[in-house]
């Protein structure tokens, strides 16, 4: 009897010991955040100040974000992802889901004191308020917790570890609101260069720097960019960034366009090549950072811009402006600005397909809708969205509204306008509802719930509740899909410390430094000046900047500066201020800049405030422009005829070409070296004749500039944009159509043509060259 009693316990005791045998999990806390270790799973990351508890389901830890007790679907991180999206959105109110498809307004951290992105926190600025700077600003609470917003739009940042603090901030605070859903916070481009910053090889720094889109284009290597994508990827993550508001891959078609020189220039197929491999490199997942199918706590969702290409602007204009709301197509090439989508974006090398995510233009493609025939802007067109978009192209992803575009317009000439094109019409409710029906899911730059919340009301009684509640859901799972996929449900959380060390790290930056290197163009090289011999005595002439405008539109003082950090030089020269005593000139200059094609003080005075974008730095009057303009027509003006013809533009920074042709007089023969930074293709015929040696670069620390033209590293790159051989061959090309110009023909009989480029053998003939250059308009 004793024994079978004894027996009998012990088996009262299996069942506990059993359990403990099979438990897989183990957790460690750091702060706030506890971290748990799943052997064989997922692991996971949770604020104990949230709410939030652990799940035991089959020996494995799970989080119980919705805090009922039980494991949901959508909990479960052994399902299927659009099983747990699903499940979710199936789980979540209007407000709720109306709050997914919101994304915020631009955000620095910590909050600016004033200005169109300012913040307060306990109603104060941040310098007075005794607050850190990575806590969530008043608003940032009112919009997460309030608005259920979870797409967070992140700029400026005082550091790394700052930016980390504040993430974790961030996703513990909406961690413990309703259902535990992460933020899902993003990025414009990050990664670009200081010029007068010097780069040491052992040295980190805020974050690696690379060269421009056009600098990626240029080394016409697919491979380049998509080693930049693995890089800034875990960079991102390292910051708390999951998705990127790019690659941009619109052709560059129209030269005189103010976003030539985000794109991976004009040509469609090495475009399509380059969007491929940046996406590549942003979103897959390496090693043991892959969850499934190339996606993981390494991938960044690209959000591919601007669907269906933004670079046939009429006259160059930019459409984020009222003036330059028209992309129009005179050459009836509409179909190849697709290219870089349909056959790069969506054809992707890597596991993971296709870009996550698509950012319509501001434009309105005039006249491209062929069902509906409605000139509206993209963001609005049922036919460029749900027939060409979802259905011919078969694209599922997310569709996220470039910003402000459901805002009332104030002005044609503001940047912070609203970008209502093509609906001015209609209320913002209306707006709303329109884009939703149209095909899109979300809308860029907005934080309120309430419009989005009106437009499903309008739905319920055009179309019933079930229809409108199924739209939504739609456009949740795609949502929920970027979320999931990137491990956020799992672990939001970072270690400020490893962002420290990941976040521009010695290798990381050599990386891009390389990079810049092979973005180099040479141009010209008479009787083979390049490369300079070192210690010589240089002559570097001071840039002067005349106050302006930046793209926002705020004020920019002028000033009067070297343009590169003249520390640096005198490591490869010695330097004098007086030309007669210099062995080479070096002239730093950037590319002609005229405006956006747009005079207020003309409009002011009763003109139409349509003038030239010029490419060159003297005056220009636009004697060759169309009499008529093909598109035209604003609530704002009393007129459709755009034309500029007859009218005058003279470059603001005309005193760079000042610069090169009174060096080029103080140096009485001897050699004048010219480095351009290019944001647009440019006449070089004012100018190539006074320089012996000249290269372009797209982004790049001087540093880089300085060890190809002393041959610590030997120029490789090409050029991705034809060099107009004057404006006249500029008027007469098609805002729609590459490869259209006449190109300038310098001194030496070389012509700057899309895919020219020098080394020290002279003229590049390669793989890339066959494969990429071809179609082009000769003189």
């Amino acid at each position: 009897m004793a024994n079978r009693l004894k027996v009998i316990a012990l088996l009262s005791l299996l069942p506990a010991t059993v359990a403990m045998a099979q438990t897989k999990w183990t957790e460690k806390k750091s702060g706030d955040i506890v971290f748990v270790t799943n052997t064989g799973g997922q692991s996971l990351g949770y604020a104990s100040t949230s709410g939030v508890k652990i799940l035991t389901v089959d020996g494995l830890a799970f989080k119980d974000l919705n805090k009922n007790g039980k494991l949901d679907k959508y909990e479960d991180w052994r399902l299927l992802v659009d099983v747990r999206a699903k499940d979710l959105a199936s789980q979540m109110s209007v407000e709720q889901i109306a709050g997914l498809m919101l994304y915020s307004k631009h955000q620095p951290i910590p909050a600016a004191p004033a200005g169109p992105f300012a913040g307060t926190y306990n109603g104060k600025k941040f310098a007075e308020s005794g607050a850190n700077p990575y806590d969530l600003s008043d608003q940032q609470k009112q919009f997460l917790a309030k608005d259920n917003v979870r797409h967070v739009l992140i700029t400026s940042v005082q550091s790394p570890e700052i930016a980390a603090q504040w993430n974790n901030n961030a996703q513990a605070f909406v961690e413990g609101l309703g259902l535990g859903i992460p933020n899902n916070n993003s990025s414009d481009p990050r990664h670009g260069t200081v010029a007068t910053a010097e780069y040491n090889a052992g040295a980190g720094g805020a974050i690696s720097m690379w060269p421009g889109s056009l600098g990626f284009a240029a080394t016409f290597d697919p491979k380049v960019v998509e080693g930049f994508g693995h890089i800034a990827a875990l960079e991102y993550r390292a910051l708390g960034i999951a998705t990127a508001l790019s690659p941009q891959v619109d052709i560059a078609t129209e030269p005189r366009w103010a976003r030539v020189s985000g794109t991976f220039g004009e040509d469609p197929q090495l475009s399509a090549d380059m969007a491929r491999g940046y996406i590549d490199g942003f979103q897959t997942s390496q090693g043991d950072k892959e969850i499934t199918g190339g996606w993981g706590y390494g991938s960044v969702n690209a959000m591919v811009k601007h669907w269906p290409g933004g670079g046939a602007g009429e006259g160059g204009r930019d459409a984020h402006y009222g003036y330059g709301k028209y992309a129009v197509y005179p050459g009836n090439n509409f179909k190849q600005h697709l290219i870089p989508f349909t056959e790069g974006a969506f054809k992707l090398n890597g596991k993971t397909g296709m870009a996550a995510s698509v950012m319509p233009y501001y434009t309105i493609s005039f006249n491209q809708d062929t069902k509906n025939k409605e000139n509206v802007a993209n963001n609005y067109n049922s036919y460029i969205i749900n027939d060409l978009l979802r259905k011919k192209y078969k694209y599922d992803g997310v569709v996220c509204t470039d910003w402000l575009v459901t805002g009332d317009e104030t002005a044609v000439d503001q940047f912070l306008s609203g970008k209502s094109w093509g609906v001015e019409g209609l209320s913002i409710v209306q707006r709303h509802y329109k884009v939703l029906m149209a095909g899109v899911d979300q809308f860029g730059g907005n934080n309120e719930v309430g419009p989005v919340v009106a437009a499903y009301q309008i739905g319920v009684k055009e179309h019933g509740e079930v229809f409108m509640r199924a739209r939504f859901e739609q456009s949740a799972v795609r949502l929920l899909r970027n979320i999931f996929r990137t491990g956020l449900f799992e672990n939001p959380y970072l270690d400020a410390t490893a962002t420290k060390a990941t976040v521009g790290s010695p290798e990381f930056m050599n990386a891009g430094y390389q990079a810049q290197l092979k973005s180099i163009v040479m141009l010209k090289n008479k009787k083979n000046i390049l490369p300079l011999i070192k210690n010589k005595t240089v002559y570097v002439p001071k840039q002067f900047t005349p106050a302006g405008r930046n793209f926002l539109g705020m004020e920019t003082p002028e000033k009067l500066e070297y343009p590169v950090n003249m520390e640096t030089v005198k490591k490869y020269f010695k330097v004098t201020e007086n030309p007669d005593e210099a062995d080479y000139a070096l002239v730093f200059i950037n590319s002609p800049n005229s405006g956006g094609g747009y005079n207020s003080a003309d409009a002011k005075n009763g003109g139409t405030g349509y003038v030239p974008i010029s490419l060159q730095y003297g005056a220009y009057t636009a004697t060759d422009a169309r009499a008529t303009s093909i598109a035209g027509g604003d609530p704002l003006e009393k007129f459709t005829n755009r034309t500029y013809k007859g009218k005058s533009a003279t470059a603001i920074n005309v005193t760079d070409l000042g610069m090169v042709t009174d060096t080029y007089a103080k140096m009485k023969g001897k050699p004048v070296i010219v480095s351009v930074n290019m944001a647009n293709p440019m006449v070089f015929s004012e100018l190539e004749k006074d320089a012996d040696a000249i290269l372009v670069d797209f982004g790049v620390q001087g540093q880089a500039t300085l060890d190809i033209l002393t041959g610590n590293s030997e120029p490789s790159a090409l050029l991705p944009l034809q060099m107009p051989i004057n404006m006249k061959t500029v008027e007469e090309q098609f805002e729609d159509v590459p490869h259209d110009m006449k190109c300038y023909v310098d001194e030496q009989g070389n012509t700057y043509d899309f895919g020219f480029g020098l080394n020290w053998k002279g003229l590049i003939n390669d793989a890339r060259t066959a494969k990429y250059k071809k179609g082009s308009v000769k003189p």
